[in-house]
């Protein structure tokens, strides 16, 4: 088991410094320091001098690889690959183009994320696999054909219908809740509630139909046939059989997410108002804050990569074999 551990945490090494080169190479190589300048100054009309003086406070105006005027290990650590790039391994992530700490950001804005994503996580996976379920039992049947139906058109409509559609009935209309903003404490609830709901309905109709078809590939299977015969209830064939051997595939839709819930939803937080990582994320975009977008790509690739390690991880418990290979 350790062995197995250590083998895919060595797999992912070589990924994220991948990744991490990747991104040094779009931020730096391909979209200069120079062209950072003249977005944020103005393309039009802008002196050298402005440039480098842009350059300059914000720690842009060093060799990107290799500082030749530096002594000694300065030659390698007096550079912007240094400084912007492997600082991240360390979680440094430095500051922002307008001064502000983005590890502080990134921290206080984790919790609102948070708030919103895992109860969303919890809540949808229950609900899409109680459906799933319910329309594998009920198979070929009306209730399972409208279903699908009802799941098909989920999927066709937009997240921002959801969004839109929930601000205007459930604030505008009907007053349950705050159409925007966010408080802190027990009075996050209220912020909150129409942001959870609308996640889980706007996952209903994908998740549904997929894990349907997990379902029902395994219902034909020739375990279920034997179970059948054996004398047991198509109820106990469905739970103790069925949604036992179904796991693997739904661990790996549902446990690779778990990190990246730690990022926040950018078109929930934007239209919500909620200050996480999220609309953070959007707000430097919009910005061209290149110093928190290029963190945000790099936190993103180090959960994707810790889920994917989670996602083997679970594979163990579910089936014992994966531990061989």
């Amino acid at each position: 088991m350790l062995a197995y551990i250590i083998r895919r945490l060595l797999y992912a090494i070589p990924i994220l410094i991948g990744v991490n080169l990747l991104t040094f190479t779009l931020f730096f190589v391909v979209n200069t320091p120079d062209d950072m300048a003249r977005m944020q100054l103005g393309i039009k009309r802008v002196t050298p001098e402005a440039i480098q003086k842009w350059k300059a406070e914000r720690g842009y105006d060093k060799p990107l690889l290799y500082n030749g005027t530096a002594e000694g290990a300065g030659k390698i650590t007096r550079t912007i690959f240094f400084e912007k790039s492997v600082k991240l391994f360390v979680f440094d992530f430095g500051r922002a183009d307008d001064g502000r700490d983005i590890g502080h950001e990134i921290r206080m804005r984790m919790g609102p994320s948070l708030a919103i994503a895992v109860p969303a996580f919890i809540l949808g996976l229950f609900v899409t696999i109680s459906f799933a379920l319910l329309l594998a039992f009920f198979r070929a049947t009306y209730l399972d054909f409208w279903g699908v139906v009802m799941c098909v058109a989920m999927m066709s409509i937009s997240s921002l219908f959801y969004i839109i559609g929930g601000q205007y009935l459930v604030s505008k209309v009907w007053h349950l809740v705050p159409i925007s903003g966010y408080a802190g404490g027990l009075d996050a609830g209220r912020f909150l509630l129409l942001p959870v709901l609308i996640s889980v309905v706007a996952g209903i109709g994908s998740s549904t139909r997929w894990y349907r078809t997990i379902f029902l590939e395994e219902i034909g299977k020739d375990y279920v046939r034997t179970a059948r015969a054996k004398g047991l209830s198509e109820m106990a064939v469905l739970f103790r059989h069925v949604l036992k051997n179904a796991m693997i595939p739904i661990l790996t839709g549902a446990v690779v997410v778990i990190p990246l819930l730690f990022m926040g939803s950018l078109l929930i937080e934007s239209f919500f108002g909620i200050p996480g990582l999220g609309s953070y994320t959007i707000d430097a975009i919009n910005a061209q804050d290149f110093a928190v977008v290029r963190s945000m790509v790099f936190i993103g690739s180090v959960l994707y990569i810790a889920g994917l390690l989670l996602t083997d991880l679970s594979y163990t418990l579910v089936d014992p074999r994966v531990r061989l290979q």
